[in-house]
């Protein structure tokens, strides 16, 4: 349970590719060593630990991707090789769990303190990363997109602003499942143009729009309803107030603010949220957390749905309940 070395042996190994290149025939250290920069000898304790793990085999001087190995391609479809990879935000942000101490003695982010800035200005120094990220993101979601559509009644709204929405994958599939309803999403100018981009393949675009700009400056006003989609556990309490003033300012004294996210006492688990403490200095918040988040915004929790196995939405109103825009029937 507490050796470091496996974890570490199998993101090296993703990070310089080793997956893929030994896919097929394979190679020996001696052709290795000179295309990836590396020393031979490391480069064949660290083949030699794969071989352990199962991830490739030996056959002579030669490695060779095994058929369990081929989890950790590229093309493998189940996103670890994003999440794993060094040189991506996902692989990056993990790091800083070697920081934990300092997040369990202050309550602060850990990633700032190894990296001298917040994970976010990081994706705005190294495009790669905000990519990597992105995809990350549209991946988290894809598996649980259909239930996410289908176990609430989005129906009821007939314009809904998607605030920092990403590449556009869930309010294009909301749009989808509903012809009636018109979306308007915010995110970044890179991840916005995606998002147009998403809208387009989708047959959405002509009932969308999106505004590349940031969650903490002011939003498109009078919408029926603003969603916050796996957003406010990225921020401390201080900056989650800062997006739910401009949630309030945007929704008026008639629109709905629409929580998506795992929530501590219900669904989420927790190394999670440990990994939301160091990355972000944030955590998963409990049903009470998210009540007294929302008081002085003169927001009342009115409900509480749970949308697939890791994510709940939390409705909250005026405290003045506004009248749904549609008959939910």
């Amino acid at each position: 349970m507490a050796a470091l070395a496996t974890p570490m042996a199998l993101r090296v190994a993703v990070t310089l590719n080793l997956p893929d290149r030994l896919r097929g025939p394979g190679a020996p250290v001696e052709d290795l060593a000179p295309e990836l920069d590396a020393d031979p000898v490391a480069l064949d304790l660290l083949l030699a630990h794969l071989t352990t793990l199962g991830i490739v085999d030996r056959h002579g001087d030669t490695y060779r991707t095994t058929e369990y190995g081929t989890n950790l391609c590229t093309d493998a479809g189940n996103g670890l090789a994003n999440l794993l990879d060094l040189n991506t935000a996902g692989g990056r942000a993990e790091l800083a769990f070697v920081e934990l101490a300092h997040s369990v003695t202050t309550g602060r982010a850990a990633y700032p303190h190894r990296y001298g800035q917040d994970f976010y200005a990081d994706l705005t120094d190294h495009p790669r990363l905000r990519e990597s990220f992105d995809h990350q993101m549209t991946h988290r979601i894809r598996d649980q997109l259909a239930e996410l559509v289908a176990t609430y009644d989005w129906s009821r709204f007939t314009t809904l602003v998607d605030v920092g929405g990403g590449r556009g994958t869930v309010l294009a599939a909301i749009l989808a499942a509903h012809p009636e309803m018109h979306g308007h999403l915010i995110d970044l100018p890179p991840t916005a143009a995606e998002a147009r981009h998403t809208f387009t393949t989708q047959g959405v675009a002509a009932r969308t729009q999106t505004t590349p700009a940031s969650f903490f400056d002011p939003l498109p006003p009078g919408a029926d309803a603003y969603l916050l989609l796996d957003i406010l556990h990225n921020w401390d309490d201080e900056h989650a107030h800062r997006i739910l003033t401009r949630c309030t300012e945007a929704a008026g004294p008639t629109g709905r603010i629409l929580v998506v996210e795992p929530v501590g006492d219900r669904h989420a688990e927790t190394e999670f949220n440990l990994a939301m403490l160091a990355i972000f200095g944030s955590r998963e918040r409990t049903i009470d957390e998210f009540r007294a988040l929302a008081a002085p915004h003169g927001l009342t929790l009115a409900s509480v749905t749970d949308l697939t196995h890791q994510r709940c939405l939390l409705e909250f109103s005026p405290a003045t309940p506004a009248p749904a825009t549609a008959d939910p029937a």
